[in-house]
């Protein structure tokens, strides 16, 4: 019997099945890798372990007792931590006080932290390397310092379970092996460690086995080697030559001006650099894509041609700088992005979140390009008068491309267009990609995780790692040349 073992676990919400009839398990002294795409159910599936979420069927058994369906809290009873995807310490309090908060004990007539605890709470903070910082406020700490700094948090209840959610999103290539040695220590205490991240390499690099997810189904189980050399994981990450579009519909526009062109790139937050030297050039009424993990840069990238972030480089449009232009100015020369949290205006109308796209427009003007959006999204026409709050994700996607087509932009920047979205939604979304192409008037530039879907639609790709472009070509060349620095 292993030292945790899930069997048939399962978990829907609404329509929509997260995990479908999962089986893993692992033991303790290894390393239980899960990767898969976005949207596969990695998460999800740590939070049914953890309590967050209630499994609809299924077991979880950890050292012989079915925890499935429990509290939070009684399952960290039993010796089970989990160090979150996002970093949200309390800034008020010290960084050694935030690991003791860890510490109290699980009653509210107890909240007195003992001699024993604090000195766990230090020792934690030193096999996490942060010593010297216990008097800092965690806005002191650079952004590695707070991944450590949760680590550190879950290390004081000393569990026998660890489950690591992304534990290297947003790291450097260095940062990255830094927090791989710290978890292969933590992995040779002799605890059971799971975790989860879209940085395959790394995963691969660290973990003892891997489960690879695909739509909340498991695909394959093994050796990190053998299950990235599976034919289904190679073709859920890259695709294959047949999933692009029809050649006849490529483009060939290498001697062609770009319509967008970002030269040596750099971005900070802080003292951490999200992008590093970046350098693009986008297809003039073509869709050129940047693909990546979650983390890479793409957002970041996007967000700085849109204004929205200062940046070190160039960014012109048909040679005429706009670096430094203010985000509104961009947005009127014609520069429009649709961000990845789509931000709509949930207790206003579909017509109404449309119409805000449109305002500059004449009366006239707006008729026509609500005709053109509801041609591109026929279910837009169908849910005029409802509120967008009240919309499917799918349809909330669809209004937001919509919106900013409303713009009437030469270049639409689209952030993961199939963010959190089912197949046949995507579908919907590949066929508006393929109508606006058709319709000559725009350019398009995608930022996407799903590299399957990019290079399905773009004539060419930038694949970003760590903030740095690593390799730029043509679509049809992409799973050939590219698909090595990703699995």
């Amino acid at each position: 019997m292993k030292f945790l073992e899930a069997r048939q676990l399962t978990k829907r919400f609404g329509g929509l099945t997260a995990v479908d009839n999962v089986d893993f398990d692992v033991d303790k002294g290894e390393i239980l890798g899960l990767i898969g795409p976005n949207g596969s159910g990695k998460s999800t599936t740590m939070s049914l372990i953890m309590g967050l979420h209630k499994p609809d069927a299924g077991s979880i058994h950890l050292n012989g007792v079915d925890i499935a369906g429990w509290t939070p809290n009684r399952i960290a009873g039993m010796g089970v931590s989990m160090v979150f995807q996002h970093s949200r310490p309390l800034q008020q309090q010290t960084v050694l006080q935030n690991v003791l908060l860890a510490c109290l004990p699980n009653k509210v007539t107890h909240l007195r932290v003992s001699d024993a605890q604090r000195e766990k709470a230090i020792e934690s903070l030193r096999l996490v390397g942060l010593n010297g910082v216990h008097d800092k406020a965690p806005s002191e700490l650079p952004f590695a310092g707070l991944r450590r700094l949760e680590v550190a948090k879950a290390l004081a209840r000393d569990p026998d379970l660890l489950l690591l959610d992304e534990p290297f999103a947003g790291l450097s290539a260095g940062e990255v092996r830094e927090f791989s040695d710290l978890i292969r220590h933590l992995k040779g205490s002799g605890r059971a460690l799971i975790l989860v991240d879209h940085n395959v390499k790394s995963v691969a690099a660290l973990v003892d086995r891997a489960v690879a997810m695909s739509s909340g189904q498991r695909i394959a189980e093994g050796s990190p080697r053998d299950v990235l050399a599976n034919a289904d994981v190679r073709r859920v990450y890259l695709g294959s030559q047949s999933d692009t579009v029809a050649p006849e519909v490529r483009r060939d526009d290498s001697d062609a001006p770009p319509v967008l062109r970002v030269k040596n790139l750099n971005v900070f937050y802080g003292k951490a650099q999200a992008l590093s030297n970046v350098s693009i050039d986008v297809v003039d009424k073509g869709v050129t894509a940047v693909v990546g993990l979650n983390g890479a840069g793409k957002t970041s990238l996007f967000n700085a041609i849109a204004g929205l972030l200062p940046s070190r480089g160039e960014i012109s449009v048909r040679d005429r700088s706009i670096a430094g232009m203010p985000a509104y100015e961009i947005a009127r020369s014609g520069i429009v992005l649709c961000p990845e949290s789509r931000e709509l205006f949930g207790d206003m109308s579909v017509l109404e979140n449309l119409k805000l796209g449109g305002m500059h427009l004449s009366a006239a003007d707006l008729r026509e390009r609500l005709e053109f959006v509801e041609q591109i999204f026929p279910r837009l026409a169908e849910r005029r008068r409802q509120y967008a709050r009240t919309l499917s994700g799918g349809e909330q996607q669809q209004l937001a491309i919509g919106r900013a087509l409303m713009m009437k932009p030469k270049l639409l920047l689209i952030d993961e267009p199939t963010l959190g979205l089912a197949p046949i939604v995507m579908d919907i979304i590949s066929e508006s990609i393929e109508a606006l192409r058709k319709s000559g008037e725009l350019s398009l530039l995608l930022a996407e995780q799903n590299m399957v879907f990019a290079s399905r639609h773009a004539d060419s790709v930038y694949l970003v790692e760590h903030g740095s472009i690593e390799w730029s070509g043509p679509a049809h060349q992409f799973v050939e040349q590219a698909g090595s620095k990703i699995l």
